[in-house]
C-alpha cells in the first residue's frame, strides 16, 4: 500500500471494494446464481490485476478473519460508502445492518464471529451497541478501519497525541549501526521476536537503533513516552489493543521510551503494556525493567571519544570546501570536544548546524564548535541546577600559593583528561575513578565559589551550582533519585558541578540505628560513586572540613583549603574589588585591609558603598566604605571594631 505506484493501487483498491459491495448487494437481494457468480468473477479479476493485495485482504490476513467475518466487515463498511447498500439493509431492518441480517444473508455464517475473543471485536474492527442483543444491535465499523479499507492508511486519531513517528537517522554511530544489523538477524522472523530493551545512557542512540531496524524491516517506527501511557487497567487494555492494531495496519515497530526520571507509575504502565501486547515492543531505558515475559537486553551507550570524532567529521562534511587552515583548526578542536562532551549522534547533527551558523557569522571554527557543544549539552541541566555565569580570571583570585597551585593542577587534570583516559588507556580499565573531584573547604566568603568560577572561565565550561541542602530529602530514596537526575543530565555536558554545603550530606558517617541512618549512608555512597564515575569536574564545598568523614575525604582527588585572608591578602582583595569604571577618591587600601572580614564581606561592603556613592552623585570614599562596613557588621550581629576603622575618616 506504500509502494511507488500508490495512486494506481488506490484506484484499483476502490474499484475492487465497489465490486465487493456489489457482491453483497446480490446476496441481500437474493439475486440468481448467475448474477452472483458474475459479480464474484469481476472481484477475482480486479484482485488478480493488483500489484499488491487489496486492503480488505490485508485486514483479513493480518487479523485472521474467517470468510463470514470478512463479509460482516465489508457489510459494516458498505453502508458507510454505498447508499444503495444502506437502503437494502434498511429494507430488511430499520436499524440498518445488524448481526442478525448478516447471519441470515451471508455465506458460512457462524455465531462466534461477534464473541469478544474473535477478531472483529478483539481488534475493535466493528462495534456493537451493548444495550441491545447481539442479533439486533446495528454493526458499526471503526473509523480507522473504514479509512484503511478505502485505501487511506493514516494514524488513528485517538493515538495521534500519543505517538511520534521517527524517520531513519541522518547520522548514526558505527556501534549502533552494527547493533541494528545484529538485531535484524534476530528479528528476521516476526513470529520469533521478543521484547527488546535497549539499555544505556544514550536515549537518542536507542531511537537511532530502533529507527534503523524498522527501516531495514521495511516498516515505520512509532515512539511513545512512558509518561503518556494511561495508568488504569481498563484504559491501558484499550490503549494496548489500539496500539497493536495500529502497528499491524501501518505497519510499524513500537518504541517505548522510559527516562531516568520517569515516575514509578509510568514504569509500571510500560511493564503492563508489554505483557498485554502480542507484538514485541522495543524499550529505551537507562536501567533494564523487570519484565514478566522472555525478552532481550542490549546495551546502547553514548559513542566513545574516537567514534564521536568520526561523527563530527561526517556531520561537518559539508564544510570540506573550506580552506585547509580551517579544516586543520577543526581537526584540533574535534579531539578536544570529543573528550570533553558526550553527545549522541542526533545531538551532533543539531550542533553541527549551529557550528555552520557560527561560521557564517564570522566565528572561529574551534570557538564555534566548542560553543555549539556547550549549548547542546546544557538544556537538561538548566532545569535541575543553577547556572552560574562565570567571568572571573586568575588575577581576580587572592589565595595562598599552595591553594592557587592546587587549583591550576585541577585545571590541568581536566584539560589532559582525554589524553590520559582515552589515548593512554586509563579509562578502559574501569569507569570508577574517572571523575575529577575536589573539596573546597573554608569559611563563608573565603572564595570557594569564586575559585569554581575561575576554573570555569579557564576551561571554558559551564558552571552549575547544586544546593545539597535542597537535594537532600527526609524521604527514603528521594535524595538518591534527585542526585541521579542531576548526574544523568550532566553526563553529556562536561560541566563543572558545584555541590554547595556538602556537610548537609557528608557529615560523619552515622551509626546505623534505624532504616533512615542506613539509607543516609547509602545516599552518601551513591553520590561518591557518581562523582567518581562523572567524566567532568565535581566540586564539593564545606564551611567546616572537620565535619566531614575522613573516609569520604580520601575518595576525593583534591582538597583545597581556603583560609581566612590575612592582612596582605585582604589588601590585595581591596585592590581588585572595584571595577576600573568605578570612580573612587582618597581610598587607603592599607587602612581598609585592617578590617577583619573575608573576601565575600569585602565585596559586599564595596558594592553597598558604590550604591551609596552613586545615589549621592559622588565617587566612592572612605566615608562611604565606613558606613557600608557598619551595615555589614550589623547584618552579621557583630560589632564593628573601632580600632580597625579609627582613622578611616
Amino acid at each position: 500500500m506504500n509502494g511507488p505506484d500508490m495512486n494506481d493501487w488506490t484506484e484499483a483498491n476502490q474499484q475492487l471494494l465497489a465490486a465487493e459491495l456489489a457482491c453483497l448487494k446480490c446476496r441481500l437481494t437474493n439475486a440468481d446464481e448467475a448474477a452472483q457468480q458474475a459479480a464474484e468473477t469481476v472481484c477475482a479479476a480486479l484482485a488478480a490485476r493488483m500489484a499488491s493485495p487489496p486492503a480488505i485482504d490485508v485486514v483479513t490476513q493480518t487479523f485472521g478473519l474467517s470468510v463470514f467475518e470478512r463479509s460482516v466487515l465489508l457489510l459494516a463498511a458498505g453502508v458507510e460508502l454505498d447508499a444503495d447498500l444502506l437502503r437494502l439493509c434498511n429494507a430488511h431492518d430499520a436499524r440498518g445492518p445488524t448481526f442478525g441480517l448478516a447471519l441470515a444473508s451471508l455465506d458460512r455464517a457462524h455465531w462466534s464471529a461477534l464473541t469478544p475473543v474473535r477478531p472483529l471485536r478483539r481488534w475493535r474492527l466493528v462495534d456493537v451497541d451493548a444495550s441491545q442483543s447481539l442479533t439486533a444491535a446495528p454493526l458499526r465499523i471503526d473509523e480507522r478501519v473504514l479509512h484503511f479499507l478505502a485505501g487511506i492508511n493514516v494514524l488513528d486519531v485517538r493515538l495521534q497525541p500519543l505517538l511520534r513517528q521517527r524517520a531513519p537517522p541522518q547520522l548514526i554511530a558505527a556501534s549502533h549501526a552494527e547493533l541494528a544489523q545484529r538485531l535484524l538477524g534476530e528479528w528476521s522472523a516476526a513470529a520469533s521476536r521478543k521484547p527488546l530493551q535497549l539499555v544505556g545512557d544514550d536515549a537518542d542512540g536507542a531511537e537511532d537503533v530502533a529507527a534503523t531496524l524498522a527501516a531495514e524491516l521495511g516498516v515505520l517506527l512509532e515512539i511513545v513516552r512512558a509518561e503518556d501511557l494511561p495508568h488504569g487497567a481498563a484504559e491501558l487494555e484499550t490503549c494496548a489493543t489500539l496500539l497493536e492494531r495500529e502497528l499491524a495496519l501501518l505497519p510499524a515497530l513500537l518504541l517505548l521510551c522510559v527516562g531516568s526520571d520517569t515516575p514509578a507509575v509510568a514504569r509500571e504502565a510500560v511493564q503492563s503494556l508489554c505483557e498485554r501486547l502480542d507484538a514485541a515492543p522495543l524499550i529505551a531505558v537507562r536501567e533494564a525493567l523487570p519484565l514478566r515475559r522472555a525478552h532481550l537486553v542490549r546495551d546502547v551507550h553514548k559513542p566513545a571519544a574516537a567514534e564521536q570524532r568520526r561523527l563530527w567529521q561526517q556531520a561537518l562534511a559539508a564544510d570540506d570546501d573550506a580552506d585547509a587552515a580551517r579544516r586543520a583548526q577543526f581537526d584540533g578542536a574535534l579531539d578536544t570536544v570529543a573528550t570533553q562532551f558526550r553527545l549522541s549522534a542526533q545531538a551532533i547533527v543539531i550542533a553541527a548546524d549551529a557550528v555552520r551558523d557560527g561560521l557564517a557569522h564570522g566565528a572561529a571554527p574551534g570557538r564555534a564548535l566548542w560553543s555549539a557543544c556547550r549549548v547542546s549539552a546544557r538544556n537538561r541541566l538548566d532545569e535541575l541546577a543553577q547556572h552560574i555565569r562565570a567571568e572571573i580570571a586568575w588575577e581576580d583570585l587572592v589565595l595562598p600559593p599552595v591553594a592557587l597551585h592546587t587549583l591550576r593542577e585541577i585545571a590541568a587534570h581536566v584539560r589532559a583528561r582525554g589524553r590520559v583516559y582515552e589515548e593512554w588507556g586509563f579509562g578502559q580499565r574501569s569507569a570508577r575513578g574517572l571523575g575529577i573531584s575536589a573539596l573546597f573547604a573554608g569559611e563563608s566568603g573565603t572564595g570557594k565559589t569564586l575559585a569554581a568560577e575561575v576554573l570555569a572561565c579557564e576551561l571554558n565550561l559551564d558552571l552549575y551550582r547544586i544546593d545539597l541542602a535542597a537535594v537532600v530529602s527526609k524521604y527514603i530514596g528521594e535524595t538518591e533519585k534527585n542526585l541521579r537526575r542531576v548526574f544523568d543530565a550532566a553526563d553529556d555536558s562536561g560541566a563543572i558541578l558545584l555541590f554547595d554545603e556538602a556537610d548537609a550530606l557528608f557529615g560523619k558517617r552515622s551509626e546505623v540505628k534505624d532504616s533512615h541512618d542506613r539509607y543516609a549512608n547509602i545516599e552518601v555512597s551513591y553520590l561518591l560513586q557518581r562523582i567518581e564515575a562523572y567524566r567532568g569536574l565535581a566540586i564539593l564545598t564545606t564551611n567546616l572540613k572537620s565535619a566531614l568523614d575522613q573516609a569520604f575525604q580520601r575518595r576525593l582527588r583534591f582538597v583545597v583549603q581556603f583560609p581566612f585572608p590575612d592582612r596582605a591578602q585582604r589588601e590585595a582583595i581591596w585592590q581588585r574589588v572595584f571595577p576600573r569604571a568605578t570612580p573612587t577618591r582618597g581610598l587607603d587600601l592599607g587602612k581598609l585591609a585592617r578590617l577583619h572580614v573575608s573576601g565575600g564581606g569585602i565585596r559586599n561592603i564595596a558594592v553597598n558603598a558604590a550604591f551609596s556613592a552613586a545615589d549621592g552623585h559622588d565617587a566612592v570614599t572612605m566615608a562611604h566604605l565606613l558606613e557600608a562596613a557598619r551595615a555589614e557588621s550589623a547584618k552579621q550581629d557583630k560589632p564593628l571594631n573601632a580600632h580597625d576603622t579609627r582613622d578611616w575618616i
